[in-house]
């Protein structure tokens, strides 16, 4: 994403994993507001959001549940069992999440659980910090 490189990297970089793109357009504002200094990848598939994860470390994922290739709570699973990418912290926004994503969510130990209406930047902050309180809504 063009957006990406107006950014300062200074080794973080957050992947947002979000086929709508008004969805993304507004995760995107979050973090420039939250973050500035974040680099943002964007990835539209879980596919993508691979190689994206094959690049490099990431300091945050942003995502989404329903996915063009997938499911948000499925790739979770597989980010846990990763022991080079289960440290990422991630949070899930969803449309509507649902007590079945969220209990994949859990097991996988995702930080936040969110709707997208209720994603703001104080998730950022408290995911990177490491205050992972799970939430669900």
């Amino acid at each position: 994403m063009e957006m990406a490189e107006q950014y300062i990297d200074k080794g973080e970089t957050c992947l947002i994993v979000e086929d709508s793109s008004f969805d993304c357009e507004k995760m995107t504002r979050v973090m420039q507001r939250t973050r500035e200094d974040m680099r943002i990848e964007v990835a539209s598939s879980l596919r993508a959001a691979r190689r994206v994860l094959e690049k490099g470390s990431l300091s945050l994922i942003l995502l989404d549940n329903n996915l063009p290739d997938g499911l948000g709570a499925d790739f979770v699973q597989e980010l846990a069992s990763d022991p080079k990418l289960s440290g990422i912290p991630v949070i899930m926004v969803s449309d509507w999440p649902s007590p079945f994503m969220w209990e994949k969510a859990a097991a996988a130990g995702v930080a936040y659980v969110l709707s997208k209406t209720e994603f703001d930047g104080r998730y950022v902050h408290a995911a990177l910090e490491g205050k992972q309180a799970r939430r669900l809504n």
